[in-house]
């Protein structure tokens, strides 16, 4: 049970480290859209790469949250990481710290 432990254990970390990369993707990509970036660059292209396809699922799904000139999709998938944060990583923890 302890290797199945250490892996949950492991696993959850690697899930919340992704998830607070991504947290910060979301915001440079959000930083770069508020100024007039060159859209070749190599690293706005990155951070349009990472988190427009996302956007647009959201996008089409709740069509009110970029209304008005305000895109507040950036905000909903950051509380959507937070909330899986919490809930999936803590659950995964929890399990870990069980079986040790």
């Amino acid at each position: 049970m302890i290797v199945a432990g250490n892996f949950l254990l492991a696993t959850a970390r690697v899930i919340d480290f992704i998830f607070s990369a991504y947290v910060w993707i979301i915001i440079g990509s959000a930083v770069v859209s508020w100024v007039n970036a060159d859209p070749w660059n190599p690293i706005v292209r990155f951070l349009r790469s990472a988190t427009e396809p996302l956007y647009r699922v959201i996008r089409r799904r709740l069509p009110f949250l970029s209304a008005g000139g305000i895109d507040f999709t950036p905000m909903v998938v950051i509380a959507a990481i937070y909330f899986l944060q919490i809930f999936l990583v803590q659950t995964l923890l929890d399990y870990a710290r069980q079986m040790k």
